[in-house]
């Protein structure tokens, strides 16, 4: 009896976190938008036209703005020029850096970047990202034509490793991004699916 409500009361704590999380990730981002926004709209608005909300409808436009200020080539510039010095100040070019290259993964481009592949390693195959293709773009030390950069994500983790592969050792895997990485850090628990998550339903 005891084993089976310890079950249940597991199999409902699983089943509410994620939920839980993403409602609260979305409310976080929400609330801060509209206190950093709702506050400086304030300072610029008379009080009568402001109204709860228009703060995060600010922070939605003003992200939409910079995305087309970006299609730009005087503001990419103008933008590459700020992040270079960013990355001649010590730690915080670290941290930057860091943070940059992590989004810069993620974005959406139009070059196939970061395309999911299986890694032969002694005999075994993990799934990995292909981070870098061109030698021209690695270390001097690296710049061997017959092979790729890949990263190998850790499971239940943030991490990973870098890896220079032969690219005989590589080929690809039928994936996309998110699915490869999802089963990746769950370590396969999730298994992988057509791009439509369903719901797991347990049986008693």
């Amino acid at each position: 009896m005891f084993k089976s409500i310890s079950t249940t009361l597991i199999t409902g704590f699983f089943t509410l976190v994620p939920v839980v999380l993403t409602v609260y990730l979305l409310y976080w981002l929400v609330v801060t938008s509209e206190r950093v926004m709702g506050t400086a709209l304030r300072y610029v608005l008379p009080e009568v036209f402001y109204f709860p909300g228009m703060g995060t409808i600010a922070g939605l436009v003003l992200m939409f703005c910079v995305g087309l200020l970006m299609k730009a080539m005087l503001v990419r510039q103008l933008f590459a020029f700020g992040e270079n010095i960013i990355y001649h100040l010590p730690i915080i070019k670290t941290v930057y850096s860091a943070i940059r290259d992590l989004f810069d993964f993620f974005s959406p481009k139009e070059e196939s970047f970061g395309r999911v592949v299986i890694v032969r390693i002694a005999n075994m195959e993990v799934i990995g990202f292909v981070t870098q293709e061109n030698p021209e773009r690695l270390p001097e030390s690296f710049r061997n034509r017959d092979s790729v950069l890949v990263y190998l994500p850790m499971s239940y983790m943030i991490g990973g490793y870098t890896l220079l592969v032969p690219s005989q050792d590589v080929r690809p895997c039928n994936m996309s991004m998110d699915e490869a990485m999802r089963f990746a850090l769950t370590a396969g628990i999730t298994g992988k699916d057509s791009g439509k998550t369903k719901p797991r339903v347990k049986s008693a």
